[in-house]
């Protein structure tokens, strides 16, 4: 009986280690598609900006909102700011 209680721990084991492994390659895929998508808008700010300035000028606007709205609302810098009140 010991030694499929055993089997079955190492068999638990197993699975665990396979899930994180999946959320290893999750995180690493995500990254990727982030990255992937800031070069892709980037060119395509540059190639705007070159054309048309305005058009440049409104994509730097945009991303520059979207850092500013990212920056204050991440969850670790909410986390900081109750421990600093606390």
């Amino acid at each position: 009986m010991e030694r499929i209680l055993q089997w079955l721990d190492d068999l638990d084991d197993l699975f665990g280690a396979i899930g994180l492994l999946g959320e290893r390659m999750r995180r690493f895929l995500v990254t990727l598609a982030r990255l992937v998508t800031l070069f892709a808008v980037a060119a395509c700010g540059i190639v705007a900006a070159l054309r048309e300035p305005p058009l440049g000028l409104a994509v730097v606007i945009l991303l520059f909102v979207f850092l500013l709205y990212r920056g204050v609302t991440r969850p670790d810098l909410a986390i900081r700011a109750r421990r600093a009140a606390a």
